[in-house]
C-alpha cells in the first residue's frame, strides 16, 4: 500500500510525515488489532486506530494472498 493522503490537523499531518507516513510512501501493515503495527521506511511503527483513520492508503502493484 502507499499513503494517498493525510486527513488530520496540519500539526498531526506534519508529525506523521516526520515518522515516514508521507504521501506516496509505501506502507506494509503487519497487524490489525486495537492498535495498528506497520512497516514504513524500514521501521516498524505502532499507531492507534484513531490516528490510523487519518491516513488514507491505496493498493500498489500486485497483491499476493496467502494460500
Amino acid at each position: 500500500m502507499a499513503v494517498k493522503q493525510l486527513t488530520s490537523t496540519p500539526e498531526i499531518n506534519q508529525r506523521l510525515r516526520e515518522m515516514g507516513f508521507g504521501e506516496e510512501q509505501r506502507v506494509r501493515v503487519i497487524t490489525l488489532q486495537s492498535n495498528l503495527l506497520c512497516q514504513v521506511c524500514n521501521s516498524r511503527l505502532g499507531l492507534s486506530a484513531r490516528l490510523a483513520e487519518h491516513i488514507l492508503v491505496e493498493p500498489v502493484g500486485s497483491v499476493r494472498l496467502a494460500a
